[in-house]
C-alpha cells in the first residue's frame, strides 16, 4: 500500500490551520518533567489567546511541583483528522486577579468543580509559547508557526 501524500501547504494558511486544530482538541496532552522523568497528561484549556494557552489547575496535583521545579513544557493538540500542533514553551502562574476573574466568569465549569475563585486549591497557569509547530497527518515534517501570530 502506498504511503498517503499530504498536499503541500501555503505557509500563509498554516497559522489558521494550527488555530483550527487547537480549537478542535478538547483535551490536549501536556508534558512536564518530574526530575529526569517526562510526565504527560490530558488537560482542559480554559482560554486560548492566539497560541498562549491558559490551564486551570489544583495546587495538590503532581504537575504543580513539576512546573515549579522546571517550567519548561510542551503541549500537543490533535484534531479529528490527526493533524497536530505542538507548542513548546514555559508555564507561569497567573496572579492578575482581573484576568483570573475574567476567565473564571467565562468558563462555568470552574465554579462547578471548585466553587469559588478563592478556593485555595485553584490556580491558573499561562502557557507562553516559544515554538509552535503544525503537522498534517502523514506529513512526517512540521511547519514552523510564529508564536506571535494571533
Amino acid at each position: 500500500m502506498p504511503k498517503p501524500a499530504p498536499p503541500e501547504l501555503d505557509p500563509g494558511v498554516v497559522p489558521d490551520l494550527a488555530r483550527a486544530c487547537i480549537n478542535d482538541d478538547k483535551f490536549p496532552m501536556l508534558a512536564t518533567m518530574d526530575g529526569d522523568q517526562p510526565r504527560v497528561r490530558p488537560v482542559s484549556p480554559v482560554r486560548m489567546d492566539g497560541f498562549t494557552i491558559y490551564i486551570a489547575n489544583l495546587r495538590s496535583y503532581g504537575k504543580t511541583a513539576e512546573i515549579a521545579a522546571n517550567p519548561k513544557a510542551e503541549i500537543c493538540f490533535m484534531d479529528g483528522e490527526h493533524n497536530q500542533v505542538r507548542i513548546t514553551g514555559r508555564i507561569e502562574e497567573v496572579t492578575d486577579r482581573t484576568l483570573i476573574m475574567d476567565i473564571w466568569n467565562s468558563y462555568k465549569l470552574l465554579a462547578v468543580y471548585l466553587g469559588s475563585p478563592d478556593n485555595p486549591e485553584f490556580m491558573l497557569y499561562r502557557f507562553v509559547p516559544t515554538q509552535v509547530r503544525y503537522m498534517q497527518e502523514w506529513a512526517l515534517s512540521y511547519y514552523e508557526v510564529d508564536p506571535e501570530t494571533a
